[in-house]
């Protein structure tokens, strides 16, 4: 199905003065939970740490520089099929004797958006000190980020919550309409998928294809064909969705019971982030060690000026209904993987070479679930590493 792309323009996403009013009001006003001694982060977020978070939002966290940091971000806006997409769009600048960008979609999953890349925007499109160690021809890129519709600055569509292979199709016909026939694509969490999705169907216009993850495991072959490290990582998957996949099976089943606290509540919906923030991410426990708590209230001012966060735990819904044969389908595309070592249910080589034409693997030492926003020197390397090959 083809998919209409129209209205290209620059685009500078606004918070109103009447949504910070209102946010403020709301984050004063939380009706706090009770939390029993000891408890800390076990079931959850750590309430004692919440309620310090939730009053620097409401009196401390600058608006007007979370605006200004908005406003200098490479933002256009486009609609496609009717909804309007925001995107990041960051031209290279390239010395002369550089080799050519390359055009490089960036594909962002739960619970973030475009905020996933910022830090990397400006290592991907700079060439950097050409006396510099290894500096010297170093790629760039044009890079592409878009927000999922429903996610970021994205309008939420008005039909049902796109699935990410359809989230991969919107792509292929942006990219078209940005002038990019050819062009090779990462991406992490639900945008590893969406990057996959691309490579499976449009492997004539995807070059080659990075990701952070390989997603949770779906097997459909012969269990004796595993090797012992690949029934060692199915099993600890099936363990880590024991304990830490009840998020995922609520906004499977029943996503708008939760969308209708997190949409109402700024403290019910910055519990619901930051404690995937800081499970997920290489911070030893500490969220404050890897993400300042500017950083984290951009992302969290964003879910709730938008707020969009209902279409977000939708898409959880959406991508339960893709049939397995589509999830176990093979990406003969060239692949890379960068699996960062504190991200969670980390897959074996040979998994890799099991579900993908993987070329590249490498395991960098520091860096979790969100490795571009934790080390975005660590991924800009690891993209350049792969995609400079191409």
């Amino acid at each position: 199905m083809a998919h209409l792309v129209t209205d290209l323009e620059d685009y500078t996403p606004r918070i109103s003065e009447a949504v910070v009013a209102d946010l403020r009001s709301r984050l004063r006003a939380t009706r706090w939970v009770d939390a029993p001694d000891g408890l800390g982060w076990d079931a959850g977020t750590d309430v004692a740490y919440l309620r310090d978070l939730v009053a620097y939002w409401a009196d401390g966290f600058d608006f007007a520089a979370h605006q200004a940091r908005l406003s200098a971000l490479p933002s256009r806006r486009a609609s496609i099929d009717g909804t309007r997409v925001h995107l990041l769009h960051a031209l290279a600048s390239p010395r002369p004797g550089d080799p050519s960008p390359l055009p490089l979609l960036l594909a962002h999953g739960w619970p973030d958006s475009a905020w996933r890349y910022r830090k990397v925007v400006p290592l991907l499109t700079d060439p950097g000190d050409p006396a510099a160690p290894g500096e010297a021809g170093r790629r760039t890129f044009d890079l592409v980020v878009p927000d999922m519709p429903g996610f970021g600055f994205s309008d939420v569509p008005s039909g049902p919550t796109p699935d990410n292979r359809t989230v991969a199709a919107l792509w292929a016909e942006l990219m078209t309409a940005l002038g990019y026939d050819r062009f090779l694509v990462a991406g992490g969490d639900m945008g590893s998928h969406v990057a996959r999705f691309l490579a499976l169907d449009f492997p004539d216009r995807v070059i080659a294809v990075h990701r952070t993850d390989a997603g949770l495991p779906v097997f459909t072959g012969d269990p004796a064909s595993l090797t012992p490290q690949e029934r060692d990582w199915l099993e600890e998957s099936a363990r880590w969705r024991t304990a830490e996949g009840g998020y995922a099976a609520v906004q499977a089943t029943k996503p708008q019971s939760l969308a209708v606290g997190l949409t109402d509540s700024p403290a019910g919906l910055a519990a619901w982030v930051v404690e995937k923030l800081r499970s997920w991410s290489d911070c030893g426990g500490d969220l404050e060690s890897v993400y300042t708590r500017d950083e984290v209230l951009d992302l969290l001012t964003e879910h709730w000026a938008v707020a969009n966060v209902g279409s977000g735990v939708r898409a959880y819904r959406a991508n339960a209904a893709i049939p397995r044969e589509q999830l176990a389908r093979y990406v003969d595309v060239p692949s890379g993987f960068s699996v960062f070592a504190g991200d969670v249910v980390r897959p074996p080589r040979a998994w890799l070479d099991r579900v993908a034409h993987t070329v590249y693997a490498t395991e960098p030492s520091r860096g979790g679930h969100f490795a571009p926003f934790e080390q975005p020197e660590v991924y800009a390397h690891e993209l350049r590493a792969f995609f400079g090959r191409f």
